[in-house]
């Protein structure tokens, strides 16, 4: 057959760009739903614990320390004291678990993922900072 324009066959996309899914990063709006999608799917008891912190999503985590470069957190649960104490802040009531949304996104494949995986580290956090373990979490049923 003769290509009368000079057409070829385009390379398939590149997968590390595009998932198989299609999935592609989400925009903070976007994601503030997931994460809304994730906080209602937590367990009665976690839920009430929740009331009283503010959740905040930040785009990426801080800059890590030389040694821990390979390990990227997912999220960070922070009490009023420790972040006083820390950034001689103003007083603040209320603790705060901090979201960093592109290492999440990196990590999923689809929106399902992400928000399985939203409320996963919400779980985590949450139960270190009531003092559970791993171990607990499971036998909770919290996991």
């Amino acid at each position: 057959m003769d290509d009368r324009h000079a057409r070829h066959r385009r390379r398939p996309a590149d997968p590390r760009r595009r998932p198989i899914e299609g999935y592609r990063p989400t925009d903070a709006l976007r994601f503030d739903r997931v994460v809304g999608d994730a906080l209602r799917s937590l367990p009665a008891p976690l839920l009430e614990h929740l009331q009283r912190v503010e959740v905040h999503l930040v785009d990426l985590p801080p800059t890590a320390p030389s040694g821990a470069a390979d390990q990227i957190p997912l999220g960070r649960y922070e009490t009023a004291e420790a972040a006083r104490w820390r950034r001689r802040a103003p007083d603040r009531s209320t603790d705060r678990l901090i979201l960093y949304r592109r290492p999440l996104e990196a990590r999923a494949r689809s929106r399902a993922e992400l928000v399985a995986l939203v409320r996963e580290v919400v779980v985590h956090e949450l139960a270190h900072h009531l003092g559970i373990d791993d171990d607990g979490i499971e036998d909770l049923g919290w996991s």
